[in-house]
C-alpha cells in the first residue's frame, strides 16, 4: 500500500466479486484502510476470508450471491447495509470476459452476459442511491475495460457491455451529482490474475501484450486496487462521470 485515505476508515464498502482476482485485491486494500468491507460472489471464499482476518484482524462480511439474480443481489446489499451501516462506496467489479465469436452467440448467451456485465451494475447502483442520499453523498466505481477501446475481436458482447458502462456512468453522474454521489468507471488493461494465467494467457500472448504497453511490466491486481481507493475517497471529490484508464500505457488516452 502506497497511499492512505483517512476518510475511508470506517466506511461501509460493498464489492461485487470481492473474493478473487482483482476483487480480492480491492477487498484487501479497503480493509487496509480500515473500511468495513462486504462482498458477494458465487464461489466459496473461505480461505480468502481466513487470510484477510489473519492479516487485518477483521473478517470481511460475505454472502454467496449470483449477481444476475436481482432479488438476491438486492437482499445482499440490504443485509450488508444492516451489518455495516448505509453503503457509502459501491464497487461493481464482478464480470465475465469469456471469449466468444459473434456467430456462436445465442440470445440466451447474450442475455446472460449482459446480466452479469451491465444489468447488475445498474440495479446495484439503484439499490444504494437512497442510502447515499441520506448520508449526503457516496462514491460508485464501475469496472469497464480497455477491451472496447481496442475493439477486441474475441468477446463482442463483453466489449458491448464495457462501452455501455461508460454511457451509464455519464448519465448517473449527471443524475446523482446534485446528491453529492460520484459515479466513475475504471478501465483496466490486461491484468494477469491467476485465472488469466491458467485459462487464457499464453506466454506468447503475455509477451506481445507487454510489448504494446509503455511500461514493460505485468499488471497485477494490486495495480488496480489503489486507483479504486482513490476514486472511492475524497481525494477525488470533484471527479465524476469519468473513466480512469489503468493499463500501463496501451491506449494512451487524452
Amino acid at each position: 500500500m502506497t497511499a492512505t485515505f483517512p476518510d475511508l476508515e470506517g466506511a461501509s464498502v460493498f464489492i461485487t466479486g470481492g473474493g478473487s482476482g482483482i476483487g480480492a485485491a480491492i477487498t484487501d486494500a479497503f480493509l487496509g484502510q480500515g473500511a468495513k468491507v462486504a462482498f458477494v460472489q458465487r464461489s466459496d471464499p473461505s480461505d480468502f476470508l481466513d487470510r484477510m482476518e489473519a492479516k487485518h484482524g477483521r473478517r470481511p462480511w460475505f454472502q454467496a450471491c449470483d449477481i444476475t439474480d436481482l432479488d438476491a443481489l438486492n437482499g445482499a446489499l440490504a443485509a450488508a447495509a444492516e451489518a455495516h451501516g448505509p453503503i457509502g462506496v459501491l464497487v461493481n467489479n464482478a464480470a465475465n470476459d469469456k471469449r466468444h465469436k459473434t456467430e456462436d452467440v445465442t440470445p440466451e448467451f447474450w442475455d446472460q452476459m449482459i446480466a452479469i456485465n451491465l444489468r447488475a451494475y445498474f440495479f446495484a447502483t439503484k439499490a444504494v442511491v437512497p442510502g447515499m442520499r441520506k448520508m449526503g453523498g457516496g462514491s460508485i466505481v464501475n469496472f469497464s475495460s480497455i477491451s472496447y477501446m481496442m475493439g477486441h475481436p474475441d468477446m463482442p458482447v463483453y466489449t458491448t457491455s464495457n462501452s455501455g458502462i461508460n454511457g451509464m456512468v455519464r448519465s448517473h453522474a449527471r443524475e446523482f451529482g446534485p446528491d453529492r454521489i460520484r459515479v466513475n468507471a475504471i478501465a483496466p488493461g490486461w491484468v494477469f490474475t491467476e485465472r488469466q494465467l491458467e485459462e487464457i494467457a499464453t506466454p506468447e500472448d503475455i509477451e506481445a501484450h507487454i510489448e504494446s504497453q509503455c511500461l514493460k511490466e505485468r499488471m497485477k491486481p494490486e495495480d488496480i486496487a489503489e486507483p479504486v481507493l482513490f476514486l472511492a475517497s475524497d481525494a477525488s471529490r470533484m471527479m465524476t462521470g469519468q473513466a480512469l484508464v489503468v493499463d500501463a500505457g496501451v491506449v494512451v488516452t487524452g
